[in-house]
């Protein structure tokens, strides 16, 4: 029996993202995996650190470039729950990665699918691919659970 080559590891960012509902953060979880091995997680953080740029994506890209001790990230792959923002799109561009996987798409905040729509700008230097809609409904139940809870 032939097995199948992909694998998901959305699974994983959201067990992340779930991490971020413990500490009272709005739940985006993303891993970074190079080679079949997660080198970065991260979980947004941005009220527990003060930081608006503690982004789920941010702290996984900086995790996975401290391991490989690079900045480049040109073999790597990003699992997130959420379309990432402008700034984590950027940031997307800048480490060179060379996948992006995300959950539930992000028509306000989202700049990849909605919005500004990143990567299609003729200034973007680096485009990766983009695979929307993994676990979608599971990311998007977390999302909505997190803030009706809050209404």
């Amino acid at each position: 029996m032939a097995t199948d080559p992909f694998h998901s590891y959305m699974p994983q960012a959201l067990e992340q993202a779930r991490l971020a509902v413990d500490v009272d953060e709005v739940p985006v979880g993303a891993v970074i995996v190079r080679r079949g091995k997660i080198i970065g997680r991260g979980y947004n953080l941005t009220r527990t650190e003060n930081d608006p740029s503690a982004h789920a994506e941010i702290i996984a890209i900086r995790q996975a470039c401290r391991a490989l001790n690079t900045y480049r990230l040109e073999d790597c792959d990003l699992w997130v729950t959420l379309e990432p923002c402008t700034m984590c799109a950027g940031a997307i561009a800048h480490a060179r990665i060379r996948r992006l996987y995300y959950g539930a798409a992000d028509p306000k905040g989202g700049a990849v699918d909605s919005g500004v729509n990143f990567f299609a700008a003729a200034t973007c230097h680096h485009t990766p691919e983009v695979y929307a809609g993994f676990d979608e409904a599971k990311s998007s139940d977390l999302l909505n659970q997190f803030f009706g809870s809050r209404r």
